[in-house]
């Protein structure tokens, strides 16, 4: 009987270390380097679950013990994250353990998407159609069913969408860029509508939008913003009309190849400000918050008259007769 117990004693620890010795080689094989000599871009697809991104990963060759990553589901369930679909860089002596938290993290590989200040949507919907490994979701619908996939079902959707540069990973829709894009315009709009001057001719957050939309489109020197702006408060204060060119423009639609005429100038189309009194019915562009910013703090001034000096500023002037004369002198001499 002595004999047999110490038979048991020996097998039990026998077997104890055969089984610490076992768990330490699974181990070591999660901890062991995977098979990368370089920078490798790995996608995990959409709905993908742990066992299929496993089963990948061995037939490419990344990882070669296949089963010590089965049995994880086994021994540490707990250590198996959430896997997220989008592409992830794995890197030479990254361990398994390492690769298996990667791909459950946010650590996905990203891409910029740039939408200029002053840009229109028909541009933004554009570059949204060109982006590499980008889904296009919107490319089929017109620009009232995209702002109704956007709940703001009814709303004409220029100016909408803050022009701004965003990053986006693979499995990422142009719908994601352009709810980013209108909810933080929607925001920035708020805050900078809560600090407007008093005086304003403009009555509501829209009327700014559009505002600053005119302002965005005539100049992109930073210092010109708030005398532009200002220039347009008194124009609209004493009842003259904007004559702004890039209302005219807009007006024109896909009409426009580059040069306005006097007969463009004298067309009646509800955003030529040629014609129309006031500001045109929508913004015409995208502003960004410097334009915003200006439209509600215009600059105190006399100056009733702006023209293009060709070199990206202005000229402004308070009379007619000094206008005319920085007309000639910038326009119809060039």
């Amino acid at each position: 009987m002595l004999r047999l117990v110490k038979f048991l004693v020996v097998l039990v620890i026998v077997a104890a270390v055969a089984a610490f010795a076992g768990y330490r080689y699974w181990e070591s094989r999660l901890e062991a380097p995977i098979a990368v000599e370089e920078e490798t871009l790995y996608e995990v697809p959409r709905g993908a679950g742990y066992n299929r991104v496993v089963a990948d990963l061995a037939a490419r060759g990344v990882i070669v013990d296949e089963w010590a990553f089965r049995l994880l589901t086994r021994i540490e369930p707990e250590a198996i994250p959430q896997l997220r679909t989008g592409e992830y860089m794995l890197e030479p002596g990254m361990s398994g353990r390492e690769l298996i938290e990667l791909l459950g993290s946010d650590r996905v590989v990203t891409y910029p998407l740039t939408i200029p200040e002053g840009w229109t949507f028909r541009q933004m919907r554009a570059r949204l159609d060109a982006a590499p490994k980008l889904e296009n979701r919107t490319a089929e619908l017109s620009d009232e069913e995209v702002m109704a996939l956007l709940e703001r079902e009814g709303r004409y959707p220029e100016g909408w969408f803050f022009p701004d540069t965003y990053r986006y990973h693979k499995g990422m829709s142009d719908v994601d860029i352009l709810r980013q894009a209108l909810t933080r315009m929607e925001q920035v709009l708020d805050e900078v509508w809560e600090a407007r001057s008093d005086d304003l001719p403009i009555e509501t957050p829209y009327e700014a939008l559009i505002m600053a939309s005119l302002i965005e489109r005539e100049t992109g020197a930073p210092e010109e913003r708030r005398e532009i702006a200002g220039v347009f408060k008194r124009r609209m204060e004493r009842g003259m009309r904007l004559q702004t060119d890039p209302t005219v423009i807009y007006g024109m639609g896909e009409r426009y190849t580059g040069r306005i005429t006097r007969a463009d100038l004298q067309e009646a189309t509800p955003y030529n400000t040629y014609v129309i009194a006031g500001m045109p019915p929508t913004p015409i562009a995208m502003p960004g918050r410097a334009s915003l910013e200006a439209a509600v703090d215009p600059l105190p001034g006399e100056t009733l008259y702006f023209v293009s000096r060709g070199d990206g500023t202005h000229h402004f002037s308070r009379t007619l007769r000094e206008h005319n004369n920085a007309v000639n002198r910038y326009i119809r001499n060039r």
